[in-house]
């Protein structure tokens, strides 16, 4: 499997600063493929020797999810399990239960480690992990410790510095959108004359006083208004909302059914059964909008959710972009037939856009990505050494000043496309030279992107497998999940685009199966005949899919 080249840049700066400082946390948002990394690094690490390491997380789908991933990118690396079920560390790598591995008589079990990984590791500082990490470095005092993480931002603003003294790399929420790999946001930060009001609410402890917030939200002339902005400007997409209170959620969900649309509620104290049904009902898309009070902030999705209700301000600038970021998955429409997202609409009835500015964090936008060697800089606060664009830390949460310019609204919120084609490890052939028809071959597997009735739809095929439609949507997500598709069925060793043969002439046996046209072209390379042959010997599976589509893109979500 080939990781994506921002990833690889990612893994290397992991490594690099695991050899200086003997830890390290990786950050990067939900849709960077954190667990691919993670597993990449580890592979990496223990390459060729017989160091043994543990990949800690703290629920059992998170193990599961862990160890399917890190067969996919070494499958050759002989893997055990310790869990309530199973507790082996036979395995040169072990994926471990933290409730589990905590255990007295479990944790004495434990080997000497040469590398401890956290996944998750915005938990590293809780008393359980802290046992765990104490006793590897008791057994091993040069045991690394690297952690990963979306959130590095604790809610108890409990610093990660007693665990990692650095930050290695931060991949930011704009590179993904810049790279295809999110959806943009669109954002409106609406005034329904409460704003005033909203700014005087004093912070309770960490963050706002929900209740305070609730007396000035949830009323019904702002409720009403709520109701009328969202039908105006995301009438029809899936929704999900966050309130105050339990009783504003209430509230707005009654407002939003009084009004004809179908509206769910999920909240803290409701059954976990209860719950999953409720959220499996909006799933299958039987309610437009799913209200809730901080439950769906994080570990959950829904990729076709592509508008998000902000009725309450946040402190913290990690929770705003995680409430954002339920709105900014791609679809796969295999998972999601008739659903085409280009965007997510955000609708800010509070005051978390004018708090905090532009979603972007940390990423110098006039700079492509994973270039050269990473500058940085020392935290005045806990000295640790962060990428020199970060304005929070992520070790103990300073705010760095703003240097000579101003921070962009969220609507205003600018990217810079990445080049795929440039950046991609394979060879793209414009089949017709139309721009309209891409496609690249590997030796396991083809991925093209075709445009049709304003849409671009992306297409992969590999050995023994049937061709599939992988996105449906902006040309930049296509060709982000054709590349993708490509990554996954590939290896270092076939991805081929500096391979001479590319532009050798084409062989004997293609040209016999070109058509006229083509083989008059004494400029068509060995490669571009191939793609063209791909094409051809495909054609009837890729128009099958694309034109099955077109009937379902009107229904957009977007």
């Amino acid at each position: 499997m080939l990781l994506r080249p921002r990833q690889k840049v990612f893994v290397e700066r992991s490594l690099r600063a695991l050899g200086e400082h003997g830890n390290t946390l990786g950050v990067a948002p939900t849709g960077a493929g954190k667990t691919i990394m993670l597993s990449a690094a580890v592979g990496e690490h223990i390459d060729g020797s017989a160091a043994k390491a543990a990949v800690l997380a703290h629920r059992d789908e998170l193990t599961a999810q862990n160890l399917a991933k890190f067969r996919r990118v070494n499958p050759d690396v002989i893997t055990s399990v310790v869990d309530a079920g199973q507790k082996s560390w036979a395995g040169q790598v072990t994926f471990a239960m933290v409730p589990t591995l905590t255990r007295a008589a479990n944790l004495d079990a434990m080997p000497a480690l040469d590398l401890l990984v956290i996944d998750e590791a915005h938990h590293a500082v809780a008393d359980s992990y802290r046992r765990i990490i104490d006793r590897a470095l008791q057994r091993n005092p040069d045991c690394r410790i690297y952690g990963v993480t979306a959130t590095p931002n604790r809610g108890d603003k409990v610093g990660l510095r007693q665990v990692f003294s650095n930050v290695a790399d931060q991949i930011r929420l704009g590179e993904l959108i810049a790279s295809g790999h999110l959806v943009p946001p669109r954002t409106f930060i609406i005034d329904v004359g409460v704003q005033d009001e909203l700014r005087a609410v004093r912070r309770s402890g960490d963050d706002f006083d929900m209740g305070a917030v609730a007396r000035v939200m949830d009323t019904v002339p702002v409720t009403d208004a709520v109701v009328k902005h969202w039908q105006e400007k995301a009438g029809g997409r899936q929704t999900v909302a966050f309130c105050s209170t339990v009783a504003h959620a209430e509230h707005v969900a009654a407002a939003f059914n009084a009004a004809g649309v179908p509206t769910v509620l999920v909240t803290g104290d409701m059954p976990e059964g209860e719950r999953r049904s409720v959220l499996a009902a909006y799933a299958r898309g039987e309610a437009r909008i799913v209200v809730n009070v901080a439950v769906l902030t994080e570990g959950w999705d829904h990729p076709p959710t592509s508008c998000v209700v902000l009725l309450r301000p946040s402190s913290f600038k990690c929770t705003m972009i995680q409430m954002v970021g339920r709105g900014l998955r791609t679809v796969d429409p295999n998972e999601h037939p008739g659903i085409v997202k280009r965007d997510c609409i955000v609708l800010d009835f509070g005051t978390s856009s004018q708090i905090h500015g532009c979603l972007e964090q940390d990423v110098d936008l006039d700079s492509q990505p994973g270039e050269g060697e990473p500058p940085t800089k020392a935290c005045p606060s806990c000295d640790a050494e962060v990428p020199i664009a970060v304005m929070e830390c992520p070790i103990c949460g300073h705010a760095f000043e703003p240097r000579g310019r101003e921070t962009a609204p969220l609507a205003d919120f600018i990217m810079t496309e990445i080049d795929l084609l440039r950046r991609s490890a394979f060879q793209w052939c414009d089949l017709f030279g139309d721009d309209a028809a891409l496609l690249a071959n590997g030796f396991n597997g083809w991925a093209g992107i075709f445009f049709l009735n304003g849409a671009w739809h992306a297409v992969g095929g590999a050995k023994e497998e049937r061709p599939r439609l992988l996105s449906i949507g902006e040309r930049l997500v296509a060709l982000a999940a054709a590349d993708d598709w490509l990554n996954t069925h590939e290896s270092d060793e076939s991805a081929h685009k500096s391979r001479r043969w590319l532009r050798e002439p084409p062989t004997e046996r293609q040209l016999i199966h070109l058509p006229p046209a083509a083989r008059a072209d004494l400029g068509m390379t060995r490669y571009q005949a191939s793609a063209l042959l791909t094409f051809k010997f495909n054609r009837q599976a890729i128009q099958h899919l694309v034109r099955s589509a077109q009937p379902a893109a009107l229904r957009q979500a977007a």
